[in-house]
């Protein structure tokens, strides 16, 4: 016998949690892939919690079903760790903040900014726009009072505001004696981060 050039990871496959999440993403029940699939609702169950697995031709079958492609099935996780303590920093010009880029630099679909804010600090003199459509500022501890053209919103820790991007805003934390620390969500990306 040859001997293999690769040995196999010897790891059982796990697709029934994404057959699950397509199944009910399409808003389908078991039953009603089982009777349009021709196989058992049990079958199905095992499948899904990965205690079987399917045939090629059933796998395809099902998949065909779920509107989904055979090979996201297979496919790894995008995943990307960013460590606080070494998370790039960054300064979008405010005073008194300290601000670190919690998302890979490349991220391109959303940033997520951790801010610690001295007693006092400010985005800055004027009003600002950042180029994304969505912002989300989530107060951690402490208080943030964010300003826009015509009103201004107090947010304590555990609020959040979700406004658009392109809307003229600054904050502040109005506390003379407590820091802050709060987390802001931009979607997309405005800029790449990289240095």
């Amino acid at each position: 016998m040859r001997a293999l050039p690769v040995s196999p990871r010897n790891t059982k496959l796990q697709i029934g949690a994404g057959l699950r999440a397509a199944r009910q993403a399409n808003r389908l029940t078991i039953g009603q892939v089982a009777d349009v699939t021709g196989l058992t609702k049990g079958f199905i169950s095992r499948v899904e919690r990965d205690e079987t697995s399917p045939s090629v031709v059933t796998l395809l079958t099902l998949c065909e079903v779920l509107s989904l492609q055979v090979g996201s099935l297979f496919e790894s996780a995008e995943v990307g760790l960013v460590r606080r303590a070494e998370a790039p920093v960054i300064n979008l010009g405010g005073t008194g903040v300290a601000e670190r880029l919690m998302t890979p630099r490349g991220q391109s679909r959303l940033q997520l900014i951790h801010s610690i804010v001295e007693p006092g600090g400010n985005g800055g003199r004027e009003l600002y726009t950042i180029n994304c459509e969505l912002e989300t500022a989530y107060v951690l501890n402490g208080a943030i009072e964010l300003r826009f053209s015509e009103s201004s919103t107090r947010l304590e820790a555990g609020d959040a505001l979700t406004f658009a991007g392109g809307e003229p805003h600054n904050w502040k934390n109005p506390d003379a004696t407590r820091g802050a620390e709060m987390i802001w969500v931009l979607v997309p990306a405005p800029w790449s981060g990289a240095s």
